[in-house]
């Protein structure tokens, strides 16, 4: 006769009141994002409403709200567009540099330097771009225009200000810059050492153990990190306004020329003040458009994140 003996029963972790508080406080604070984000789009749709059904003739410009709005998303899409394709390379190779070719001090002093790049005011850059940067760039679009004018991005005439869609784009890839590269860093510091051990192990130089362990390893997040920096460009509403301040001119390719579509962001903060009645329910009606825009880019990139092959020391 055999006897048997039961394990005992698992004794289930005390809660401890900091815990409760802690988890009821980070709860609360979820549900507040979200009362808030409702907030703003219930304000949002509800202010947009007269401007989505009034008649086409009322609205200003000509061909009613989508002829108004889709010019402005066209311009906000183009100039974040160009400030990703610029800014991501630069951010990735920062990023590895920072991480695995630095040495440790002058490493920590440029992470430094690079994250104050977010602390500066946009209105600051706005001031950079306009009277340093476009007036620099001139030459080199008038190259372009000479050079490559057969491209219908840089077919003239060539701006004299060097104020164009092309310079808001390089100020804006500024912006993101350390936004892109922070995250970056980030992924590429937490690759396994196992991984990149083991590639310098077979042979692999550090080029090669980069692109073998650490790029597929931090592709995702990457791509995560680079989509948060489009949301920030997609925004950006000083800079643009100072450097494109009067330029309103619809949909085109051109960016090295005088004539160029405007942001919804910068076409808000420049035709505000002066309106009024609908004017200002097809400014917010605008602004509906860029929240689900920005919504849209944020909701893909979290999910871009959460997609990111999970990598450990036994796979």
């Amino acid at each position: 006769m055999t006897s048997t003996t039961s394990a005992p029963p698992a004794q289930q972790p005390k809660s401890r009141p900091g815990d409760r508080i802690f988890a009821g406080t980070a709860k609360g604070a979820g549900i507040l994002i979200l009362i808030i984000l409702a907030g703003v789009a219930v304000f949002l749709i509800s202010e947009s409403v007269p401007a989505l059904t009034a008649p086409a003739d009322e609205i200003p410009g000509d061909g009613g709200l989508a002829s108004y709005i889709w010019p402005l998303i066209f311009g906000t899409l183009l100039s974040a567009t160009i400030a990703l394709l610029v800014a991501t390379p630069l951010a990735v190779a920062i990023a590895l540099f920072i991480t695995f070719y630095a040495p440790r001090k002058l490493a920590a002093g440029l992470g430094y330097v690079v994250d104050l790049l977010a602390a500066i005011p946009s209105i600051v850059y706005g001031f950079w771009g306009i009277f340093w940067l476009a007036p620099r760039l001139v030459p080199f679009y008038r190259w372009l225009e000479e050079n490559l004018g057969f491209i219908p991005f840089f077919v003239g005439p060539v701006s004299s200000s060097g104020r164009t869609m092309l310079t808001i784009g390089l100020v804006l890839a500024v912006m993101i810059l350390p936004i892109v590269s922070a995250i970056s860093r980030e992924v590429f510091s937490q690759v396994p050492t196992l991984h990149t051990e083991a590639a310098l192990a077979l042979g692999a130089t550090r080029w090669e153990m980069i692109k073998m362990a650490v790029i597929p390893y931090g592709k995702s997040g990457v791509i995560g990190g680079s989509m948060l920096g489009l949301g920030r460009a997609l925004g950006e509403t000083m800079a643009v306004a100072i450097i494109l301040s009067g330029s309103a001119a619809g949909i085109t390719w051109a960016l090295i020329t005088s004539a160029n579509p405007q942001t919804i962001a910068a076409n808000i903060a420049l035709e505000f003040p002066e309106s009024t009645g609908l004017a200002v329910n097809t400014l917010i009606a605008s602004g509906l458009a860029l929240f689900l825009i920005t919504l849209l880019v944020n909701m893909l990139a979290r999910w871009v994140v959460s997609r990111r092959a999970d990598f450990s020391g036994a796979n």
